[in-house]
């Protein structure tokens, strides 16, 4: 068994142990998930789920990316691929009730079933989660309950955890605590900034945040 020290190994045989690779070979749903992404930077996990849809690993459908920085990389993004995408912009629309009243808007107008917040930077009020009871999913890159909040590389960096990772969980009231649906593992390197550390935590989202959305949807239309 290699030490752990040893980080040519930590990575190929630790991660893999903890992250298994998903199957590719996935049953689709009955019925697709109608999906809603809210987003306000670069966009990767937004992307990473459109890919996810075109390889087959994902049974969706995304009819709405809202973002509420108009100069954001996600709304870039949602251009080249041919998402629709609408602006929802704080600055404008300041008081955090209402902008949650125009995201409700937005998503039913656009007949989604299911909200992903994936890499959004706001708060948002029960106005959005009692709209979206239980259908309201964020991605935290932390493993929960740990590290709640902003920055929760940072925090894990300066906690000096040997393990860190990322959670997908619904959404509720209290920040950061709603039930969780799946978290991946990634161990933290005496060498690790915020930046490696946080291309680490990334690629790890790419794949939970797909397989979580399936293991939901089977959820949801079993019930």
């Amino acid at each position: 068994m290699p030490a752990l020290t040893d980080t040519s190994h930590r990575v190929s045989n630790e991660q893999a142990l903890l992250n298994p690779e998903p199957s590719r070979n996935i049953e689709a749903l009955a019925a697709p998930l109608q999906l809603g992404v809210m987003a306000s930077g670069n966009g990767s996990n937004f992307e990473a789920l459109v890919q996810a849809i075109d390889d087959g690993a994902l049974s969706a459908r995304i009819h709405l990316l809202v973002v509420n920085n108009p100069d954001c990389g996600a709304r870039e993004r949602a251009e080249r691929l041919g998402i629709p995408c609408a602006v929802v912009d704080h600055r404008v629309i300041r008081d955090r009730q209402e902008l949650d009243r125009e995201l409700i808007r937005q998503f039913r107008a656009a007949a989604v079933e299911a909200i992903v917040m994936a890499g959004w930077m706001r708060i948002v009020t029960s106005e959005l989660i009692d709209a979206f009871p239980d259908r309201l999913i964020n991605l935290h890159p932390s493993l929960l309950p740990s590290f709640r909040g902003l920055d929760g590389i940072g925090q894990a960096l300066n906690a000096g955890v040997q393990i860190s990772g990322c959670t997908v969980h619904l959404v509720s009231k209290d920040l950061d605590a709603g039930p969780i649906v799946a978290q991946a593992a990634v161990p933290v390197f005496s060498t690790d900034d915020h930046a490696s550390l946080a291309s680490r935590i990334r690629e790890q989202e790419h794949r939970l945040l797909p397989s979580a959305l399936m293991q939901l949807g089977r959820r949801w239309r079993q019930g």
